[in-house]
């Protein structure tokens, strides 16, 4: 009976699938912008890899794995809910400064693809170079891969379940107070200006406000930011 029924579930899955084929067009694109995010987190820590300290090259590949491998098991909630768990091991361990770990997260949030993949291919390339990158790249999907499919095989007899439903509830709380820590140190850090204010200000308006989407938003940040220092380099001269 529950081998029949579950033949029938997946039967269901294959019918609405060939309905709307352009779910699959949506996954490839998906995996087309993780595929981009990957390369230019790549080439962006092969640029700055060579400025690092002698004592950074002193970690290990199964070093990156590991640490990376824990940091990808316990975020739940997204690449943001993994910044304060990133920061303090990045950070503790000297693998980047505090001002470099900023520079990370802001480069994998711009680039395509998803920001905890992007960031472990960022920080293996600049640690131990083009072994480190894959290293932590591998380390930081490896749970979820394997947690995802544990659930979808299991998804039928837990999905109603009343204390599964209750743990989620309490983990997404927790996912949205570990968001506001990192909002909260990433704002000490940045927001230090008038000029800084005004631009995260008016970039909350209009995500939230007006829906704009947010690559928009950074990249009109990036535009002014340009502006902004071109035009105090032009005052500097003068």
């Amino acid at each position: 009976m529950l081998f029949s029924s579950r033949c029938k579930y997946r039967a269901d899955i294959c019918d609405y699938l060939r309905e709307k084929p352009y779910l699959w067009a949506s996954k490839v694109t998906d995996m087309k912008k993780i595929i981009a995010g990957c390369i230019g987190a790549l080439m962006l820590g092969a640029c700055t890899s060579m400025k690092q300290k002698e004592t950074k090259k002193l970690n290990s590949c199964f070093g990156l794995f590991w640490e990376f491998l824990k940091i990808g098991l316990f975020t739940i909630g997204g690449g943001m809910a993994m910044i304060p768990q990133l920061q303090q091991i990045v950070v503790d361990k000297k693998w980047l400064e505090e001002d470099e770990m900023i520079d990370c997260i802001a480069i994998s949030q711009a680039l395509p693809g998803i920001i905890a993949i992007n960031a472990a291919t960022y920080i293996g390339m600049k640690v131990r170079g083009f072994r480190g990158a894959p290293s932590a790249t591998l380390g930081v999907i490896l749970p979820s891969f394997v947690i995802i499919i544990a659930v979808v095989t299991l998804l039928d007899s837990i999905g109603e379940n009343t204390y599964i439903q209750g743990a989620f509830i309490g983990i997404k709380s927790a996912v949205c107070g570990l968001i506001l820590v990192t909002v909260v140190r990433m704002g000490k850090k940045i927001l230090r200006s008038v000029f800084a204010w005004i631009l995260a200000i008016l970039s909350f308006i209009a995500i939230v406000g007006f829906g704009i989407n947010a690559i928009w938003a950074i990249l009109a940040g990036a535009i002014a930011g340009i502006v902004y220092n071109a035009a105090k380099l032009k005052e500097v001269d003068e």
